[in-house]
């Protein structure tokens, strides 16, 4: 055991969340906090881990930007040929979840994952800065490739071809994750923390503690 990790502690006493006040709809609670996120300029408050499982069973996670949310559920952007993308295609359950380390918050978010319409991919696509346009086209998102010089060499070609205007690529565009379960967990002292989660069960939210 190390001792440097394993005697690293601290006490959580930031905030609490109360059932009772916590909002009647998950959608209006992550609002709230992420609104506070926002408001406490963290370091990508945008930022969100996302987990998938392969055909094999094992599951994967990699960091995602939320861009998009409201009552249809939380959007990002990606290359669909990726490594999530193959995932998603083959399971299309997926969970999310926020880490706000500095306010001492994690969200967890469930439920099944679609793709968003081609007219909301192109129209995010023409929003990002031409680089990040090119970038789309230049990388083969989780595959195996010889050196960064690849990349730079594929940035170039793209970027004489397409110039100021690259259409958004086929295999690049938005998922919906649509939740059915969300978690609030607020940390509290002495481990006990404040866990509130929403299960949504014949069309209705039912709010819930759980133990920490």
């Amino acid at each position: 055991m190390d001792p440097r990790i394993a005697d690293l502690r601290k006490s959580y006493e930031r905030a609490e969340l109360d059932e009772q006040a916590a909002a009647d709809l998950p959608l209006a609670q992550f609002r709230s906090w992420l609104d506070e996120a926002l408001a406490a300029q963290l370091p990508e408050p945008n930022a969100m881990t996302l987990a998938t499982v392969g055909s094999d069973g094992r599951p994967s996670t990699r960091i995602v930007l939320i861009k998009g949310v409201d009552q249809r559920g939380i959007v990002w952007y990606t290359n669909y040929d990726s490594r999530k993308g193959q995932e998603l295609a083959g399971q299309r359950f997926a969970a999310l979840q926020f880490h706000w380390v500095e306010l001492e918050r994690v969200v967890r978010i469930e439920g099944a994952v679609e793709k968003v319409s081609d007219e909301e991919s192109d129209a995010y696509y023409a929003s990002r800065p031409l680089d990040s346009r090119i970038g789309a086209w230049a990388s083969p998102q989780s595959q195996v490739i010889a050196s960064r010089a690849v990349l730079v060499a594929n940035a170039a070609r793209y970027g004489a071809q397409f110039l100021l205007n690259p259409p958004r690529p086929p295999h690049w565009g938005g998922y919906r994750l649509v939740p059915d379960h969300w978690e609030f967990w607020q940390g509290r002292k002495s481990r006990l923390h404040d866990r509130i989660c929403y299960r949504l069960d014949g069309g209705q939210w039912h709010k819930q503690r759980l133990a920490p």
